[in-house]
């Protein structure tokens, strides 16, 4: 490997994209790709499902969605950001927030009446994002990622650290940063005592983490993405 190309690599994995975001791959605007999704979630809201599971499922999504919601109130978009891996837990904790973005900004055809009426109808460009890699990163998650953070529009960094050193590192460069939603969910390791807002323990970078799925479980996930 050339020097230059290997400047590009470490650059990739600390701190930038591996690879540049095609425009052209995902023509959808990242206001277009929110409404669409939210479009998606409020029809399950809607529905009248048949079966218990499903009822809980909108339970549970109407509660994430009230996390979020309360969040977005909480922080500006400049202070807010999202960690992303490409797990299932991350998509539909993703896919909750763009839907609640989309609730906090008209739609396209009503942009335009409303314009001028309030600070809040300038719909964000994309949704700032960190990705630390895990120790052992297999092609196939890395490829995911960068495809479907091209596809919803996120402004992903990317640290091959720990996840202490590399959430450091994402503070550093990007300094705004308050709180993180993360997809940690009740049965995971650490998340019997979590609740849906919670600061970082003593020692390591200091943010609020927010838990939107903490009460999840994977026979819930909804058909959403």
């Amino acid at each position: 490997m050339s020097n230059e190309n290997g400047e590009h690599a470490a650059a990739a994995a600390n701190g930038y994209p591996a690879k540049p975001h095609s425009s052209e791959s995902f023509p959808r605007s990242f206001q277009e790709v929110c409404h669409e999704l939210k479009d998606k979630v409020d029809a399950f809201l809607a529905d009248d499902q048949k079966t218990d599971v499903l009822r809980n499922v909108q339970k549970q999504l109407r509660a994430s969605m009230g996390v979020v919601d309360e969040a977005l109130a909480r922080y500006s978009l400049e202070q807010i950001s999202i960690s992303y891996n490409g797990g299932k837990d991350c998509l539909v904790l993703l896919i909750i927030l763009l839907a609640a973005l989309a609730r906090r900004y008209p739609s396209p055809s009503k942009a335009s009446q409303t314009n001028g009426s309030n600070g809040t109808t300038s719909f964000p460009p994309e949704f700032q994002a960190v990705y630390i890699v895990s120790k052992h990163p297999f092609a196939e998650v890395d490829d995911f990622v960068e495809t479907t953070s091209a596809e919803y529009h996120l402004d992903v960094k990317r640290y091959a650290m720990t996840m202490k050193d590399g959430l450091e590192a994402y503070l550093v460069d990007r300094p705004n940063v308050k709180a993180i939603f993360v997809g940690t969910r009740r049965t995971d390791p650490h998340g019997e005592k979590l609740t849906d807002f919670d600061p970082t323990d003593s020692g390591w970078p200091a943010f609020m983490r927010v838990h939107p799925v903490i009460d999840w479980h994977y026979g819930q996930l909804p058909p959403l993405s």
